[in-house]
């Protein structure tokens, strides 16, 4: 993070404060668990979680925005064996589903076990800094990882997204193992499946949506099962696509109490048990003049995360 910059004003005074990394790994960790929700947009699970015969103690474990299992692995200073360590412990979460499940049932509810997206397992290594090699190696893995840097500055912490890699889901496999044993497999469509048969007018629409969205250069791209996600570190807007009505639902990453909602336009998504963006603020875009009206709240939904 030798391009991020702090200083301290004093009138017209500028002084710079020295950036460095904690003293004790542990106390990052410690840090970042406690507060895992507010800084990464993951609902903590469980620390220091052992293995078994992959012979490990994972750091933390928690569930993301979308779902998705996440294993979070923290090294104080840089330290190449992260990456490797942490798609060890993705091994054991590849053949333990029962077991994570049931974390969840524990820690949270079983509605909350039984929506786990499987598809994609998330990775996410932090790190006083990375190397170019990491950044090359997590592009030919191909799994959907993370590489977040932090540095401290006083009684500042900032987290940086350093590098990001999508990986590669599967709708159905993500299905199959979300379908209880005695049910009929889900006739659920994909959003890339809705999308696919949606009038032309509607594609043109997410188009426009999506060019919005990733005009900010660090602003990720995600398809998920349900819907398309867009994010920094945590999720900045989420859109699903309504063919029928010929919308798409945007969820933007807002405080309701900050913004001006209008019928049949936006409303207060908080307590609905929204997948992406649980807690913010949905905007319904039928129309080229509905995506000018969102494009303000879409600027602060991204300038805020």
């Amino acid at each position: 993070m030798s391009d991020l910059k702090v200083f301290r004003v004093r009138g017209r005074q500028a002084t710079e404060i020295p950036g460095a990394s904690v003293g004790v790994e542990r106390d990052l960790q410690t840090l970042i668990e406690a507060n895992m929700e507010a800084m990464l947009g993951i609902r903590f699970l469980v620390t220091e979680y052992r293995t078994g015969r992959h012979r490990g103690r994972i750091d933390s474990l928690g569930l993301d925005e979308s779902g998705t299992p996440v294993i979070v692995e923290y090294k104080r200073s840089r330290d190449q064996n992260v990456v490797n360590q942490a798609l060890s412990y993705l091994s054991w979460l590849h053949d333990h589903h029962h077991e994570f499940e049931s974390l969840v049932r524990e820690k949270f509810d079983t509605m909350a076990a039984e929506e786990i997206d499987w598809s994609n397992p998330r990775i996410v290594c932090i790190a006083g800094s990375f190397t170019h090699h990491d950044t090359v190696a997590i592009e030919m893995i191909g799994r959907r990882i993370d590489l977040v840097s932090y540095r401290v500055f006083d009684d500042v912490l900032t987290l940086q997204l350093v590098a990001s890699v999508a990986g590669t889901a599967s709708p159905a496999r993500a299905r199959a193992l979300n379908t209880p044993r005695s049910s009929a497999p889900s006739s659920a469509k994909s959003v890339q499946q809705h999308l696919a048969e949606s009038p032309q007018r509607l594609k043109d629409l997410c188009a426009d949506l999506d060019e919005i969205l990733l005009s900010y250069s660090d602003v990720q791209k995600e398809a998920q099962l349900h819907y398309i996600a867009y994010r920094r570190i945590k999720n900045v807007a989420t859109v699903r696509i309504q063919p029928r009505n010929r919308v798409l639902v945007v969820n933007l990453k807002l405080d309701p109490d900050t913004v001006e909602l209008q019928d049949g336009f936006s409303r207060d998504i908080r307590g609905l048990g929204c997948l992406g963006i649980r807690d913010g603020v949905e905007v319904r875009i039928g129309s080229c003049e509905d995506l000018d009206r969102a494009s303000g709240l879409i600027r602060q939904s991204i300038e805020a995360s």
